[in-house]
């Protein structure tokens, strides 16, 4: 077995999910669990078939989203493994939903840092063994930052 790193290509500001799944039907799915998620979200999917003519499938509702999920997708090559670019949401309004979405496997990642996705490439195909989510922590937080926290999250309405 080889194993590679991956890139995800993407700009700064956009998130990412990462995930597997088993069947086709995934693209499909996945879009229309998207569309009733989040009004106004803009998303792309790319979803790379593991068999028959192993295709990279895709679609969505933003053709630069759908872009990068293709060519992400294509550079990642791994069999049934999916990815979503999305802008206006965020993955832990999505992440219950696409869960839930019988297809649906695993989640490798959400998340719009830097990230890196290690490959296992034998003779069959390639394998996703996991993922480098950002960098490496600077220290422990203090109760300042404690504090900073606890106000960024009730700023932004997730805690109350």
């Amino acid at each position: 077995m080889e194993i590679k790193i991956i890139e995800i290509e993407k700009p700064e500001n956009v998130n990412f999910i990462l995930g597997q799944s088993h069947f086709i039907k995934t693209v499909e799915d996945l879009h229309e669990t998207l569309i009733g998620s989040v009004p106004g979200i803009k998303f792309g999917i790319g979803f790379c078939e593991s068999s028959g003519p192993r295709l990279v499938r895709f679609s969505g509702n933003d053709d630069k989203l759908i872009k990068l999920a293709k060519d992400n997708v294509f550079k990642i090559g791994a069999g049934h493994s999916f990815i979503i670019f999305i802008r206006n949401a965020f993955p832990i309004n999505l992440l219950p939903r696409i869960k839930a979405v019988p297809e649906v496997c695993r989640i490798f990642c959400a998340t719009a840092n830097p990230t890196q996705v290690i490959i296992g490439e034998t003779e069959q195909g390639r394998a996703i063994l996991g993922v480098v989510d950002g960098e490496l922590p600077l220290g422990i937080e203090g109760p300042k930052e404690i504090k900073q926290r606890k106000k960024f999250l009730r700023d932004i309405g997730y805690k109350l």
